[in-house]
């Protein structure tokens, strides 16, 4: 069977978890439902403690669900153990045997099924082929990079066939360079096994140049689903809209540019320096990226953040300026849900 055919699409059904009894109970997951897709590469991502990682371990079997039910194709698969679900998980630890060679890591889940040996070095030199670790085989991971050991991770959940592939922050124990670097192996990677992924992180970054689709979670429930620029350019809630972009989104104070029950928010690239205009401060920072510059200023309204072309006039710290936001780019959130309002 060639790498990808066998692919699944995975449906979470009103998911919930509670850990502890009592006074004590703690709801990391609440009535979560989520369709993915067969093929699909769905980033889970919210900030630490917002039950991502814990909704990934019960697609995995690690966890079991509290109440709701978990699918993975046609199956209901609450009660079937995590090693007959057909998943594959890489986890932010490589997880690696030190002893073992490339070789021999990469191999090792099917020897545990009883593979014949020159099917599985076939099967594991076709997987390293694809990761580019053909010149590593020989090595133990003690001689290879955070990147190589990664890729030796990702090797052996790829040489299993599995129907989802499960990714638990991959990459975040990488330099920022490597993490950059990965990111586009793994966007390849999916694109040529063309198989299921879900992929949780906490970083955005990542959720907006790998995903196809982006789950935000915040304090166990999903607030929004959809693509990455769907998620960026019409936020469902305040939480998204300011935890979607760098630099975050500005959210004015309740009453400010709109009525008293509506907060109103202006990503900084729409936020733009205008003598007279209806927001004004003091510069209190100016940061020069080379592609675009970030203006900082103090104002009634908070701290405001520009971003401004490199080539205008750039205001001084302690210069007093004006910003303006035409009003097809201002975003508007109900002032005590936050969800957004039309």
């Amino acid at each position: 069977m060639a790498y990808g055919a066998h692919v699944a699409r995975v449906r979470l059904e009103h998911v919930s978890k509670q850990f502890g009894e009592g006074d004590e109970q703690v709801t990391a997951v609440d009535d979560i439902s989520l369709d993915i897709e067969d093929h699909e590469f769905m980033i889970l991502l919210g900030p630490s403690g917002c039950g991502k990682s814990t909704l990934l371990r019960m697609v995995a079997g690690l966890e079991d669900p509290t109440a709701g039910d978990v699918f993975i194709g046609d199956h209901r698969v609450n009660d079937q153990l995590p090693k007959l679900r057909d998943i594959a998980m890489v986890f932010q630890s490589y997880a690696l045997y030190p002893h073992k060679t490339v070789r021999a890591n990469i191999e090792f889940p099917l020897k545990v099924r009883g593979v014949p040996k020159a099917q599985r070095a076939a099967e594991a030199l076709h997987a390293a082929d694809v990761l580019g670790l053909t010149d590593y085989m020989k090595r133990k991971p003690g001689q290879l990079s955070g990147g190589q050991r990664q890729r030796v991770a990702l090797a052996r959940a790829i040489v299993r066939k599995p129907a989802v592939f499960l990714m638990d922050e991959p990459l975040s124990n990488l330099d920022a360079k490597l993490r950059g670097d990965t990111r586009t192996e793994l966007v390849d990677l999916h694109r040529r096994l063309d198989s299921t992924f879900i992929y949780v992180t906490h970083d955005q970054v990542e959720a907006m140049t790998m995903g196809s689709r982006v789950a935000v979670m915040n304090a166990g429930r999903i607030e929004q689903v959809g693509t990455p620029q769907e998620v960026y350019d019409r936020p469902a809630s305040a939480f998204v809209a300011q935890f979607i972009g760098t630099p975050p989104m500005n959210l004015l104070p309740v009453g400010v540019l709109g009525t008293d029950d509506v907060q109103v928010g202006i990503r900084p690239e729409h936020l733009v320096l205008s003598t007279g205009g209806p927001l004004s401060g003091t510069v209190s920072m100016v940061e020069h990226l080379g592609h675009e510059v970030l203006l900082h200023a103090e104002s009634g309204a908070g701290r405001l953040v520009a971003r401004v072309d490199p080539a205008s006039v750039i205001p001084a710290v302690g210069q007093a300026v004006q910003f303006d936001a035409a009003p097809q780019h201002l975003h508007r959130f109900d002032a005590t849900s936050g969800v957004r309002v039309s």
